[in-house]
C-alpha cells in the first residue's frame, strides 16, 4: 500500500474535528499547487492553472465517528454518532479517544448476551444502551484522562488484503482525498483548477456548500466512494457495482432528492471513458448523497458530476475497496478536465 494513503486513511478527521487531516492534505497538496489555504469553515482549498473555465474538485476528509457525551462514576463513556453509523456494527470495536493530552484507546462494550432476558434479545441493540471502557476504575481517573466533547474515531487500520484489494479505516472519502493529490499532482490544463478537500460532509454536506459558494465554479467534479454490491449480504438489483470493474460514473443521488447529474456532464464522463478505455460502471443511488448534491445547488447552479469509487463495508470500522478502481478515477478526471477547460 502506498505510504501516503496509508497515512491519509489511518489520520484522525470526525466531522468537526478535522484539524489533523486537514494538516496532512494541506502540506501534499502545497507541493504541487500554487495557492494552498485553509478557509474559516475548516476546508483545505488548492489552486492550480489558468484558463477561462473554474473548476472545482471536491472531495470530504472528515469521517463518521463519535463524541464523547458523559463519563459515568464507573469511568465508562457514553458517546454520541457523529455521521450514520449502524448501531449492530459498534460492540466490541476499538476505538481511539482524541483527548488533548494523548490519544486514549478504549473498547466499545454492551451487555452481555448470556445476560439478556428473552424480550431483551428480541430487541435491536442501540448505542444509547453501549459505552465505551477506557479501563478507568472511577470517574475521576477517566477524567484525568478524557473530557466530555473530545472525538473518538475507530482504531485506525489499512493495508492490502489481497492483491489489489485494499481495507482501512475512512475509506470514505479519504480514498477521494488520495485521488485530490494525485489528479493536482498530474493536472495539466488551461483552466484554474480548484481541489477542495471538504469538512463536515458526514453531517450534512455543510463544507461542500461554503467553499462552493466561495469559488463560485463553472464545473464540478465530487470524488467520494459508493456501495460495491459484490457481497452475499446485497442483491444484484440493490447495488451491481464490484470491486475492480471501474470507477462509478453516478446518474442520480438518493432517489433524487441529491445530485441528479447534469445530462452534459454524464455524457462527458461516458465518452471519455469509452475514448480511453478506461472501465466504468454506472451508479443509480436509492439513499446516500455526495458533496456534489450541494455544490450544484449553489448560487445559480453549478453543472457538477460525480465519480466514486465502490467500496464494501462503507460507514464501519474498516472498508474495503480495490486501487486499479481508484486509478481509474484519477484518469477519468484528469481526462474530464481536459475537456471542460475547452467548454
Amino acid at each position: 500500500m502506498n505510504d501516503l494513503l496509508r497515512t491519509i486513511i489511518n489520520a484522525a478527521g470526525v466531522p468537526g474535528y478535522e484539524n489533523e487531516i486537514a494538516k496532512i492534505l494541506y502540506d501534499e497538496l502545497k507541493k504541487t499547487c500554487r495557492e494552498v489555504s485553509i478557509d474559516t469553515f475548516g476546508n483545505v482549498i488548492a489552486r492550480k492553472g489558468k484558463g477561462k473555465n473554474k473548476i472545482m474538485l471536491a472531495a470530504h476528509m472528515d469521517e463518521v465517528g463519535f463524541v464523547v457525551k458523559h463519563i459515568s462514576k464507573e469511568g465508562f463513556l457514553s458517546f454520541i454518532k457523529v455521521g450514520g453509523i449502524d448501531d449492530r456494527v459498534l460492540p466490541a470495536q476499538r476505538v481511539v479517544i482524541k483527548a488533548k493530552k494523548k490519544d486514549i484507546l478504549g473498547i466499545i462494550g454492551t451487555k452481555p448476551p448470556h445476560l439478556l432476558k428473552d424480550e431483551e434479545r428480541k430487541q435491536l441493540l442501540k448505542y444509547e444502551d453501549m459505552f465505551i471502557d477506557i479501563g478507568c476504575k472511577n470517574k475521576e481517573e477517566a477524567e484525568k484522562a478524557v473530557s466530555i466533547g473530545d472525538a473518538v474515531l475507530f482504531e485506525p487500520n489499512a493495508g492490502v488484503l489481497n492483491g489489489k484489494l485494499y481495507y482501512g479505516k475512512a475509506i470514505d472519502d479519504r480514498v477521494g482525498c488520495f485521488a485530490l493529490i494525485e489528479i493536482m499532482k498530474k493536472l495539466s490544463v488551461d483552466a484554474e483548477v480548484y481541489a477542495v478537500a471538504t469538512v463536515q460532509e458526514e453531517v450534512g454536506l455543510k463544507g461542500a456548500r461554503t467553499s462552493s459558494y466561495k469559488i463560485n465554479p463553472d464545473f464540478a467534479i465530487a470524488i467520494d466512494t459508493t456501495i460495491a454490491g459484490d457481497t452475499p449480504s446485497i442483491r444484484e438489483r440493490e447495488s451491481c457495482l464490484k470491486l475492480g470493474s471501474g470507477v462509478a460514473i453516478t446518474i442520480i443521488e438518493a432517489s433524487g432528492r441529491g445530485l441528479i447529474v447534469n445530462e452534459r456532464i454524464r455524457n462527458l464522463f461516458v465518452e471519455t471513458a469509452k475514448k480511453n478505455r478506461i472501465p466504468y460502471q454506472m451508479d443509480v443511488i436509492d439513499g446516500g448523497m455526495t458533496d456534489g448534491a450541494m455544490i450544484y445547488m449553489n448560487r445559480e447552479g453549478i453543472p457538477t458530476g460525480v465519480l466514486s469509487i465502490p467500496t464494501r463495508y462503507i460507514h464501519s470500522a474498516t472498508g474495503v475497496f480495490n486501487i486499479q478502481d481508484v486509478e481509474c478515477a484519477i484518469t477519468l478526471a484528469l481526462e474530464s478536465l481536459e475537456m471542460m477547460a475547452k467548454w
